[in-house]
């Protein structure tokens, strides 16, 4: 199938989705159905699978290279900057198990040349440029230490070929009264079929524009478009997110809810992905949901220093639930990553996240696969 293919196939499903997800839990045993999307399995990577000397975890992003045929994913471990190349066996039409494999583990490097020294790069976000095969990669930056967030542009071999341009609005002053919150920021990189633009956004609020998300309300992010043909930001809209799924156990202890990744289906529709997480829920304390997105008829806010005084006048992109993977009744892990897959046998387009496990021992790099139901 062509991406133009790929891409009324998904508009066409996604328009025939539109409600919230309703219905019984099933289970991934069952390969469990929902409308639109159907669930085909997973496969776990245990937390300190090793490969090419590195261990694997942290896959905060995961693109498809439909001429090669594989996924590559970023590892946000701050110490070794780097991207996998991943293969996935869905020729049988499911995900199990076994079916994961590391192909090749590249690390970026900065404008002279070298890898980037640790601590010095967040990298969370990670798009394939079909037109020119190249990756664009997304870093949250250290608001704390006044390290700016950036998105820049890479060879398959690492090596950086560019950068976009990150308005001032963005960037941490010293007082903490304006920019990215820490962790908070670009999370998520996309790219359209047609190849022109790249969507990122951030997690939360700008500190200017308005609070991070609580079990209260939600937060007003703000998503980027860049022109990759003029390398400039052309447009930015604001985004709600959800509150805080659930309160964490004490009250004083962490929770978040934010955008950590947008999968543009044309210039102006996108799937957002929002995660929670709060400590001391039960299970892993995330819930992850994916949302239609409309752009059209939102107001075009770039150029904007603050939001906080106009937010009431400000015609937010439209948001519609598409599936609460809470649905699936399988344990869920730091569920980040978010991209289209190959054509699978019975010619539905196939859909893959993936999971960032922080290397921690009680989580697991998780890979699930679903199918986007043709009618």
């Amino acid at each position: 199938m062509t991406r133009t293919g790929i891409r009324a196939t998904l508009l066409a499903a996604l328009a025939a989705t539109a409600l919230a997800v309703a219905g019984a839990a099933p289970t991934a045993s069952a390969k469990s159905k929902v409308p639109g999307l159907q669930f085909l399995g997973q496969a776990i990577v245990p937390t300190g699978t090793q490969f090419a000397g590195t261990t694997v975890g942290g896959l905060s992003s995961i693109t498809y290279d439909a001429r090669r045929g594989v996924y590559y994913t970023i590892s946000d471990d701050q110490a070794n900057v780097r991207y996998y190349t991943v293969g996935l066996d869905v020729g049988d039409g499911q995900l199990t198990n076994g079916d994961v494999h590391f192909l090749g583990v590249t690390s970026f490097k900065g404008p002279d040349g070298q890898p980037f020294a640790t601590g010095t790069v967040d990298p969370e976000g990670l798009a394939y440029v079909a037109k020119d095969g190249t990756l664009v990669a997304t870093s949250e930056g250290f608001s704390n230490r006044l390290i700016d967030p950036w998105v820049r542009r890479f060879a398959l071999d690492g090596s950086q070929i560019g950068t976009l341009p990150v308005p001032a609005p963005f960037l941490p002053n010293a007082a903490g009264t304006r920019g990215v919150r820490l962790n908070l920021a670009f999370e998520s990189a996309g790219i359209p079929p047609n190849g022109r633009f790249l969507f990122t956004a951030t997690e939360n609020a700008l500190v200017q524009d308005g609070p991070a998300a609580t079990t209260a309300g939600g937060s007003p992010s703000r998503i980027l478009r860049y022109d990759l043909q003029t390398g400039k930001l052309d447009r930015q809209w604001v985004y709600w997110t959800d509150p805080v799924a659930q309160a964490p156990i004490p009250p004083t202890q962490f929770s978040v809810n934010g955008v950590v990744e947008l999968l543009p289906l044309n210039n102006q529709f996108l799937i957002a992905m929002e995660r929670s997480f709060s400590v001391g829920v039960p299970g892993t304390g995330n819930t992850i949901k994916l949302y239609s997105v409309r752009l059209p008829g939102a107001t075009n806010v770039n150029g904007a220093d603050s939001l906080a005084g106009s937010l009431g006048s400000v015609r937010t992109a439209q948001k519609t639930l598409l599936l609460n993977l809470d649905s699936l009744g399988i344990p869920l892990d730091n569920v980040e990553g978010l991209t289209l897959g190959p054509k699978l046998p019975d010619g539905r387009q196939s859909l893959v996240l993936v999971s960032d496990n922080n290397f921690a021992a009680s989580q697991f790099t998780q890979f699930l696969l679903f199918a986007i139901d043709k009618h």
